[in-house]
């Protein structure tokens, strides 16, 4: 579950004063690399890339956004693209449907970013509550999604708490670089990063077990 609920970290981040633990280190799940077939390894390669422009490209629309800078639309943009890369990785383990129905709720994930952020710049308490409450109804639909998908490998429970430290962790981020706090901000883009290649690898995991013969030598 979420660090904090909704209006208590809608609080945190106006006032700047977040504080999260420190991320653990990103672990690789399964077999060791030495043991891995061709296909597999160019399959978790290609998650552990697209989550990374993931967290990249929002780094860079968080910057980018707080800086007032000219090149936020085209930054975001391509943030949304990245969107369709994730959801069309999924396609051939979990059809079309799937795949387009986890880019439009990472699309989401997204837009209401954006709705935070805006709140947040704007210091209004009640509209960043409003905001956080949607961005992580909408991580819940996320984590619920894939459990649905992957049960054995993604409990709701995993899912659930990947997603909650994901969000908690961009919020903090965020609120350093609104802040000004910039030394800050790029330490916690290192903790988002960790924490993004351990969900990448969870969910490249729980995939190769579900197929496993989409992997084989």
């Amino acid at each position: 579950m979420s660090t904090f609920p909704g209006r208590t970290l809608a609080l945190l981040v106006v006032t700047g004063a977040l504080a999260l633990p420190a991320a653990a280190p990103a672990a690789t799940a399964g077999p060791a690399a030495g043991h891995r077939t061709t296909s597999e390894q160019a399959f978790r390669s290609a998650m552990d890339r697209l989550w990374e422009e993931h967290v990249a490209w929002t780094r860079m629309a968080i910057v980018s956004f707080a800086a007032g800078l000219p090149n936020l639309k085209a930054t975001e943009a391509r943030l949304l693209r990245n969107q369709v890369d994730i959801g069309n990785a999924v396609k051939p383990f979990y059809g079309a449907a799937a795949g387009s129905r986890l880019t439009s709720l990472l699309r989401t994930h997204i837009l209401q970013a954006v709705t935070v952020l805006e709140a947040a710049k704007a210091g209004d308490k009640a509209r960043v509550g409003r905001a956080l409450d949607a961005w992580h109804a909408n991580a819940h639909a996320i984590a619920a999604f894939l459990a649905k998908a992957n049960p054995k490998s993604w409990p709701l429970r995993t899912t659930t708490k990947m997603m909650d430290e994901h969000l908690d962790l961009t919020t903090k981020e965020a609120v350093d670089e609104l802040a000004g706090h910039y030394a800050a901000s790029a330490a916690d883009y290192d903790r988002v990063e960790a924490e993004i290649l351990m969900m990448s690898h969870t969910l490249s995991q729980g995939i190769v077990d579900q197929f496993p013969s989409r992997f084989t030598a």
